[in-house]
């Protein structure tokens, strides 16, 4: 059984990464501000990571053999653009800093779809779709900035450092379980609400992945580091379909301009997101769909 310390252990991400490892015999240590850390954690401690001294000092309490990455201000525009920023960023800088510095072994840092930059006031179009991890990232704004530093600080370390085995991943719309019963998502809006009104899940190309495939994503991933012939790898994770009653190809265009003649390549129930390289690098695919799970 390894040791894993998990942050944002009380987050919608960071509960169910905490049950999922829990389960698959892991001991599990949470590291939130905020209270609602999971009962399956073998303990949980209070610690503000955006101070450097502070992370060090949690990793050599604990001495984790892996560290799982999720705290973060989470939702864009919810705190201001330069403190969004500044602790994003900070958060993963500190982490890697403690964890490469104190031997852990594995590092797994949390980005996000957001960084291709769709959304931007000014239009944004793809180069491609389905996205995978090849799409150019094009940032707009502080949250999404945040996560591709954070992306490109996890793989600075991982050139300096190779002993610890490192990766990202950009989980997509993350549905708690929950959520599945009715309670809003982050966006405040029902999952209903999304499938009813297209124009709500298409902001985000109507991605989502449930955050316990998102947990199963984590287990997986850590088993399957040490033989990624690339240290620093990013992957995308999300559902096997797309959070839409009708195909996309039918309903991205009007919810997104600038998608036309692109989504035509997405048939049937084909999501805009591809986890085709977590299904060949860690043989990982999402269990749990929509269609499954909504009450």
């Amino acid at each position: 059984m390894s040791r894993v310390l998990v942050t944002g252990s009380a987050g919608r991400l960071g509960r169910s990464v905490v049950v999922s490892l829990a389960q698959a015999g892991h001991e599990v240590i949470g590291v939130d501000t905020a209270p609602g850390s999971p009962r399956e954690a073998a303990a949980v401690l209070p610690a503000d990571l955006t101070d450097l001294g502070e992370a060090h000092s949690v990793i050599a309490r604990f001495r984790p053999d892996a560290v799982v990455h999720l705290a973060a201000i989470a939702v864009p525009f919810s705190r201001s653009e330069a403190t969004t920023f500044r602790v994003n960023t900070q958060l993963a800088f500190n982490v890697c800093a403690a964890s490469t510095a104190l031997g852990v072994g594995k590092l797994i840092i949390a980005s996000s779809p957001t960084v291709i930059g769709y959304g931007a006031p000014g239009g944004w179009t793809p180069a491609y779709l389905p996205l995978d991890e090849d799409h150019p990232a094009e940032p707009w704004n502080a949250y999404n900035l945040s996560k591709l530093v954070a992306e490109q600080t996890m793989r600075s370390f991982a050139r300096a450092c190779p002993t610890t085995r490192m990766a990202a991943f950009r989980p997509c719309f993350v549905v708690a379980p929950e959520e599945w019963e009715g309670a809003p998502t982050q966006s405040g809006h029902t999952i209903a609400e999304r499938l009813d009104r297209p124009e709500i899940g298409g902001v985000s190309l109507f991605n989502y992945l449930d955050a316990r495939d998102a947990g199963d994503f984590v287990d997986t991933l850590l088993a399957r580091l040490p033989l990624l012939e690339t240290n620093g790898e990013v992957f995308f994770a999300g559902a096997a379909d797309a959070l839409a009653r009708e195909p996309l190809a039918e309903l991205l265009p009007a919810a997104m301009p600038g998608t036309e003649g692109f989504a035509d390549r997405l048939t049937g129930t084909a999501p805009a997101f591809s986890s085709a390289k977590a299904e060949r690098l860690l043989g990982w695919t999402a269990k749990r769909s929509w269609r499954t799970e909504l009450s």
